[in-house]
């Protein structure tokens, strides 16, 4: 079992920044591609975005775009995403999740292997 330890939710005010972070104690790390995804109550996980195993190639939802950024630390084991310019519909439990086998399906939660535990965002107006 891979456990993937989230943090650094919170809340903030809309225009405000905020940086998640995603520790896995694993050697392996490097060799799985790793994403976060966020759900608001009553409704499914929505796709984030997502970095591949060696930080090269990274992948982005629409309204991630231009705001959010995906970066790993293959040495440090951590996979962060930095939000800015906030508003209140990114208020979510955002999750971070790992895959093996991702390949073209980096947005599809069903390829990823391994979830943490979430990690609250909430943005006042």
């Amino acid at each position: 079992q891979v456990q993937l330890i989230e943090s650094g939710g919170g809340l903030v005010q809309a225009g405000d920044s905020l940086r998640l972070s995603c520790s896995v104690p694993r050697r392996t790390f490097s060799s799985f591609t790793m994403a976060w995804f966020r759900q608001v109550p009553g409704a499914g996980r929505d796709f984030v975005a997502a970095i591949n195993r060696f930080g090269t190639d990274t992948t982005y939802s629409d309204f991630a775009k231009d705001r959010f950024t995906i970066s790993r630390d293959n040495a440090a084991n951590t996979v962060d995403l930095q939000m800015d310019r906030l508003t209140p519909e990114d208020t979510a439990v955002y999750y971070c999740a790992a895959g093996a086998s991702v390949y073209g399906g980096r947005t599809q939660e069903s390829r990823y292997d391994y979830w943490g535990q979430g990690t609250q965002v909430t943005v006042s107006s």
